[in-house]
C-alpha cells in the first residue's frame, strides 16, 4: 500500500491540465481559476494622492510649527487640484490628488480652522501622509499569475487596475455515481437493512464548492454490467468520474473489475484511516477516481486526494492545505499502523478536543469537527503535545 504522500504525489503527476478558456467580467469570476497572467494597465495610485484628511503644504512653509496660512482651495478626491500657492495651504480629504508643489499632508487634528487661514501646530517631513504615484502597483506589472484561485481580494486588485474582464479556465466536468443496493434516498421509506444515501449529498456539495458541474447518475445496483455501462456513460464528456462505494473486495463490489473491463486502474489502497480503499485510474479520455462508501472515509479521502487533483487539473500549482501543530488536549494511545486522520476541533484555550467516536461511519464528527488530526503511522498522543492539525477552512 502506497502512503497517503505518496498516493498524492502519484495522483499529482498523473494529471493532465483542463484545456478551454472563457472570458468573464471580473465580478463574475469569483472562485474561477485564472488562465494567463494579469498585468496592471495603470499606476496605484495613478496620481500622489492623501491617506488622511487635512491639509496640503510645502513643508518647508511650516517649519515654526505654529505656521499660520491661507487656505488657497479645496480638493475632495476625485477632483482636479491646482498648482498650490506658496506660503497657502490647500483643505484636502483622503484620496485626494496632492497639489503640485505641496510636498507633505497635515492631518487636520494637528490644524486650527481660522475663516481663510489655518493654524499648522506640526513641523512635517516632506512625503509625510502622501501616497505617492504607483507605490502599490506599478503600469505593466503583473499582479495576478496563472493557475491563481480567485477570491474577492483578487478580483478587488483586478479591478483596482482597470480590468473589467479576465481569462478563466472552463469548470471541471465531473460525472458521479454511487453503488449499493441498500442505498436509498431521502424522502423514500427506509427498508430493513437500507441506508440514506448521505455521501451523494456531501459529495456533490464538495464539488459545487469547488465549481465544478456536476453529473449525477445516481444510485446503481450492484451488478458488473450496470456499473460497466454507467462508467462507459459517464466517461463521455467529463473529465473525472467520482465512485462511491463498491472499492473492497467483497463479491458485491463491482467497481474494480469494471473499471479495468472498461478502462485501467493505477492505484487502489492507501495505508490510511479513515479511507483504506482509493481506486484511480481512468476510463476513456476521463480520469477515475473511487471513493470508499463510509461516509467519513468518503469525506476525508476527498478533502486529501480528489480536492488536490482537481484543483491541479485547473493548473493551480500549490494545492497542500494549510497545516498547524496544536496543542492536543487529549491522550490518544492506541496508535495505528496507518496514517490516521482524527476529527477534531479547537477549544477556547486554544487546543485540540478530540471527537469521543472516531469510527469512519460517524458522519456526525464532521460536523462537530473543524479539522483533521494527522497522526504518522503508530504515533500516539499524549495531553499537552503539539500535533500536526489540518482546518476544514484550508480543504474547502
Amino acid at each position: 500500500m502506497l502512503s497517503a504522500k505518496e498516493a498524492l504525489d502519484f495522483l499529482l503527476s498523473a494529471v493532465r491540465p483542463i484545456e478551454g478558456v472563457e472570458t468573464l467580467a471580473t465580478i463574475a469570476s469569483n472562485r474561477r481559476i485564472l488562465a494567463a497572467d494579469q498585468s496592471s494597465l495603470l499606476n496605484v495610485p495613478p496620481v500622489d494622492n492623501t491617506q488622511m484628511d487635512g491639509y496640503a503644504v510645502r513643508a518647508s512653509d511650516c517649519n515654526s510649527g505654529e505656521s499660520r496660512l491661507r487656505i488657497s482651495q479645496r480638493i475632495p478626491a476625485g477632483h482636479v487640484a491646482q498648482a498650490l500657492e506658496p506660503g497657502t495651504a490647500a483643505r484636502i480629504f483622503t484620496g485626494a490628488m496632492i497639489p503640485q508643489g505641496a510636498d507633505a499632508v497635515v492631518m487636520q487634528e494637528q490644524c486650527q480652522a481660522d475663516g481663510d487661514f489655518v493654524l499648522i501646530k506640526h513641523q512635517p517631513r516632506a512625503g509625510e501622509w502622501v501616497r505617492r504615484q504607483g507605490e502599490d502597483i506599478q503600469t505593466g506589472a503583473t499582479i495576478l499569475k496563472a493557475g491563481t484561485r480567485l477570491r474577492a481580494q483578487e478580483l478587488g486588485l483586478a479591478a483596482s487596475v482597470g480590468l473589467a474582464q479576465l481569462p478563466v479556465l472552463r469548470l471541471p466536468r465531473v460525472a458521479v455515481f454511487f453503488t449499493g443496493d441498500e442505498l436509498t434516498m431521502p424522502g423514500e421509506p427506509l427498508k430493513p437493512g437500507a441506508i440514506y444515501n448521505s455521501n451523494r449529498f456531501t459529495l456533490t456539495g464538495l464539488l459545487q464548492d469547488l465549481g465544478c458541474l456536476v453529473t449525477d447518475y445516481g444510485i446503481v445496483p450492484d451488478k458488473l454490467d450496470a456499473t460497466r455501462d454507467t462508467l462507459r456513460r459517464a466517461s463521455h464528456d467529463h473529465d473525472l468520474i467520482i465512485t462511491s462505494g463498491g472499492v473492497s473486495v467483497g463479491e458485491e463490489d463491482h467497481i474494480r473489475p469494471a473499471v479495468e473491463a472498461e478502462g485501467s486502474l493505477n492505484m487502489w489502497q492507501i495505508a490510511m484511516k479513515p479511507g483504506k480503499p482509493l481506486a484511480f485510474g481512468e476510463v476513456g479520455k476521463a480520469f477515475f477516481m473511487g471513493l470508499p462508501g463510509n461516509p467519513v472515509s468518503s469525506f476525508v479521502t476527498f478533502l486529501l486526494f480528489v480536492r488536490p487533483f482537481i484543483l491541479r487539473m485547473q493548473g493551480v500549482e500549490k494545492v497542500e492545505p494549510a497545516a498547524y501543530h496544536v496543542r492536543a488536549d487529549f491522550d490518544w494511545l492506541k496508535p495505528d499502523r496507518r496514517n490516521e486522520f482524527l476529527r477534531g476541533r479547537l477549544n477556547v484555550d486554544g487546543g485540540l478536543d478530540l471527537f469521543a467516536n472516531q469510527s469512519s461511519g460517524v458522519l456526525t464528527s464532521t460536523v462537530w469537527g473543524d479539522g483533521l488530526i494527522d497522526l504518522a503511522p503508530g504515533q500516539s498522543i499524549r495531553k499537552g503535545e503539539l500535533v500536526r492539525y489540518i482546518p476544514f477552512s484550508s480543504l474547502m
